[in-house]
């Protein structure tokens, strides 16, 4: 199966986080201030990764201005830390000022399994809202199989969900092995789900270039059969 325009346009490739300066000059221009470090990246990636909201919830404003430099089409994916979190209608409502620049919320939970608590907060939250569970304790395992329709477990491909949430943290990814991740997409695209893919944040701007050849590699073949 291959990828169309319509089916790439809900592939969102990034990277986690993008506030970097140890990516110039490889990634940004040299002369680039880290309050245009956003605005360059989004020109390149149309998603990434929101990391510091797991840690301190920033102001509504913070997350307008974050929106109002990314173009359309561009998702943010902020990070919901079950340890921290203490007011998840506070954390919705922050995030939602992201508007249509809203992606899925990677919720980390890293406490044994607790059916009660993952109820509760599934019930704390709009179910429009997209949800990828990252659970860090084994416990855990098979719980894919009862998340409601707007969840997923990240890196299941397997999921009922209509999007995927994949974490990729074992660099370096030689081209062969980007490849094999094209090949594993095109399916899944091709059959309409939405597909995020985040690469691990590197001091060398490894990640963005793994991040955009990803991307080359599923539109050059589109472009091979529509040519």
């Amino acid at each position: 199966m291959t990828p169309t325009a319509a089916s790439l346009a809900r592939l969102y490739v990034g990277t986690s986080g993008w506030s970097y300066p140890s990516w110039k000059p490889g990634f940004y221009p040299p002369e680039a201030k880290p309050a245009e470090f956003l605005g360059h990246y989004a020109e390149r990636l149309p998603a990434v990764e929101l990391n510091t909201t797991g840690y301190r919830l920033p102001a509504e404003e913070q997350f307008e201005r974050w929106a109002a430099q990314t173009p359309p089409g561009f998702h943010f994916a902020p990070k919901l830390n079950a340890f921290r979190s203490t007011d998840v209608g506070t954390f919705e409502e922050r995030v939602r000022r992201l508007g249509d620049r809203l992606g899925p919320v990677r919720a980390l939970i890293g406490y044994a399994r607790d059916e009660g608590l993952l109820s509760l907060l599934l019930g704390s939250i709009d179910p429009e809202l997209r949800i990828a569970f990252d659970f860090r304790h084994g416990s855990w395992e098979g719980i894919e199989t009862e998340l409601p329709p707007n969840a997923v477990r990240v890196d299941d491909f397997a999921a009922d969900a209509p999007f995927r949430y994949l974490r990729l943290r074992q660099p370096p990814y030689e081209e062969s092995a980007l490849r094999g991740w094209a090949g594993r997409l095109r399916p899944l695209l091709a059959e309409g789900v939405e597909v995020y893919v985040f690469f691990k944040h590197e001091e060398e701007p490894s990640a963005p270039r793994y991040a955009e050849r990803l991307l080359e590699l599923l539109s050059a073949q589109r472009r091979s059969i529509t040519s």
